[in-house]
């Protein structure tokens, strides 16, 4: 168990926000209406399955914008060793789904942090206005650094992704169909590769399942191939509300999963 809390420590719990924020992206719709998916979050690892957290992703819109917003919170027998309390919010044009601001703030062990990315377009090439800030446990300031992100055409962020991704044909793809986009996070451009690998049927809290199974992986533009981050896995309800309902990340050391449990 100390190893299963050093890793988690230094990675586990954080990888809860970006296993979701990757994740929730796939379906079919033209328009989302106002909504709130819950999440328990399970490490896993041998004989070890226990919930280390939480998570709601909740959208809202006025017809024009789509407000959107990820909680993540790691649960309290956690926070001795690794406290994580993320919040994640957006602005996406309702029309084509592009982001108009980004925002992460996060409280992971002893730090915080502030990320902002604001957005702006010239024909095909989008700019990104890049802040990022970070404090120590004692609020000192410790990085206040600005930059730059640049790319060319479809540009999503962590959370607009979710959205954009929705509305894909999923299926109607075939077995092997890869999608790839460019993704902002707070500090760089990545490359984010979407693989579709089939219909699965799953089981979740006694209740049976039909999804379409995804994998996503990120990898560095510069250094084609060479991954950012982890493959991770998805499973989403293969019907009009596309919701996804198992997600999954492997770890160094066991596995962290996100089970669905329900909408408000």
């Amino acid at each position: 168990m100390a190893k299963t809390i050093n890793f988690r420590r230094s990675r586990a719990l954080h990888f809860i926000v970006i296993l979701l924020t990757a994740i929730y992206c796939v379906g079919r719709a033209e328009a989302f209406e106002n909504e709130s998916l819950n999440y328990r979050v399970m490490y896993k690892w041998g004989l070890v399955n226990k919930q280390a957290g939480h998570a709601t992703l909740s959208l809202r819109t006025d017809g024009i914008h789509y407000d959107t917003r990820l909680v993540a919170a790691s649960e309290s027998w956690a926070d001795a060793f690794f406290k994580v309390r993320d919040t994640l919010i957006g602005v996406v044009e309702v029309k084509d789904f592009r982001p108009l601001i980004y925002k992460k703030l996060s409280h992971e062990g002893g730090d915080h942090k502030h990320d902002v990315v604001t957005y702006s377009y010239d024909g095909n090439n989008v700019i990104g206005e890049a802040t990022r800030k970070k404090w120590d446990k004692n609020r000192n300031l410790k990085l206040n650094e600005k930059r730059t992100l640049t790319a060319a055409g479809l540009t999503v962020d962590m959370l607009s992704a979710f959205y954009y991704m929705r509305n894909r044909p999923y299926n109607e793809w075939e077995n092997g169909h890869t999608l790839h986009i460019n993704i902002f996070s707070g500090k760089r451009k990545e490359i984010l590769t979407i693989t579709y690998l089939g219909q699965e049927t799953i089981t979740v809290d006694k209740k049976t399942y039909r999804t379409y199974h995804i994998t996503f992986t990120f990898t560095d533009p510069e250094k084609p191939g060479k991954q950012t981050s982890d493959p991770m896995d998805a499973w989403i309800s293969a019907d009009v509300q596309r919701i996804p309902i198992k997600l999954e990340g492997k770890l160094k050391v066991g596995k962290v999963q996100c089970f669905y449990t329900g909408s408000n």
